[in-house]
């Protein structure tokens, strides 16, 4: 029985500010940069870090939730799955990129009211029941 997993949770710092645009047929699609920094000790004892940076993709409703209440240095935790792909640019160069294509998103701070900025999981399939 072959059974495939992808999957990939990331924590982190939103580095710059979600945009979204439309797909030729309408469907929203929103992408942010995720930075996650790891910190250790060397052999003599000083504190280094490191940070990695993630590329993040939401669709549909998903999408539009995360334009409208994340920022960047807003902290959130990005369930998805991995994507890497390939395409020809307009100058003819070969690009790539590697990034999460995102199920769920969690905004783990708040700022302002309650009201304006809510703490909750969003699901990127059909979320019409949610209390806002």
């Amino acid at each position: 029985m072959a059974v495939w997993l992808n999957k990939i949770m990331v924590i982190g710092n939103l580095g710059t500010d979600p945009e979204m645009r439309y797909t030729p047929r309408g469907t929203p699609v929103t992408t942010f940069r995720l930075a996650t920094t790891r910190t250790s000790r060397t052999e003599n004892g000083e504190q280094t870090s490191e940070t990695e940076w993630f590329t993040v993709v939401a669709w549909d409703k998903l999408g539009e939730r995360v334009n409208q209440y994340l920022s960047k240095g807003r902290r959130a935790y990005v369930e998805g799955r991995f994507r890497s792909r390939s395409w020809e640019g307009q100058d003819g160069q070969s690009r790539s990129v590697n990034e999460i294509v995102a199920n769920s998103v969690q905004f783990l701070d708040q700022v302002g009211s309650s009201d304006e900025s809510p703490q909750n999981t969003f699901p990127s399939d059909d979320a019409d029941d949610l209390p806002f």
